[in-house]
């Protein structure tokens, strides 16, 4: 399956997640960027607030695509010790970027959310959407995140996944929601006609437009 465009991946997305809608104890977090524009269309359609949960890949050096590991806010960082080994790269090296990607992460957190506290997710039933996964290192990061808050459900929503890495994560998760899981999988990025990368402005705009129209 071929999507439009994000948008159009999360009106599809959302029409599998009618179950949630208007429940009180339902909330959307977006992974940014390009999970936000997903997330909003989610959160719209089934009336839950929306936030952000703000993952960083872990590139290999000189293969950023390939993802080593992943990190997440509350301190959270998870390795993939067979491509580490596969790759050989070093302790020195994997430091070097989580620290990277650490400052980013804090960087996007504080212009997200600037003073506004993470939402309280105990006893809650999160939905945490994605544009796709690929190898899935982001999302597992996000679902350690969101597990220490002892949610009651945790439940992984995204529009395409490659079939692996979503049998791995239906370890890990409550209940997943994937529209389209193609073999070959290749990318996230080729199962959209339209996927230009989601800005910091976007994001900033789909959080200030959700909080705005909410009518719990």
């Amino acid at each position: 399956m071929l999507f439009k465009d994000r948008t159009a991946a999360g009106q599809m997305l959302a029409e599998r997640l009618l179950a949630y809608t208007s429940r009180p104890d339902v909330l959307v977090l977006g992974l940014p960027r390009g999970g936000v524009p997903v997330a909003f269309e989610v959160s719209n359609v089934i009336n839950a607030p929306l936030d952000v949960l703000v993952v960083r890949k872990l590139g290999v050096p000189h293969h950023e695509e390939l993802a080593m590991g992943g990190i997440a806010s509350g301190g959270v960082r998870i390795l993939n010790q067979q491509i580490i080994a596969q790759e050989n790269i070093s302790n020195e090296a994997i430091a070097r970027i989580t620290l990277q990607q650490q400052r980013e992460l804090e960087r996007r957190e504080q212009l997200y959310r600037g003073d506004k506290p993470f939402p309280d997710l105990q006893g809650s039933t999160v939905i945490l959407v994605d544009d796709g996964l690929a190898t899935g290192a982001t999302i597992r990061a996000a679902v350690m995140a969101v597990r220490k808050q002892q949610p009651g459900k945790i439940v992984v929503a995204v529009p395409v996944a490659a079939a692996e890495t979503c049998e791995r994560l239906a370890r890990l998760v409550d209940e997943i929601v994937c529209i389209s899981t193609p073999n070959p999988f290749f990318s996230v990025g080729i199962w959209y006609q339209k996927f230009p990368q989601t800005t910091d402005e976007e994001v900033c705009e789909l959080l200030a437009k959700a909080a705005n129209s909410l009518h719990i």
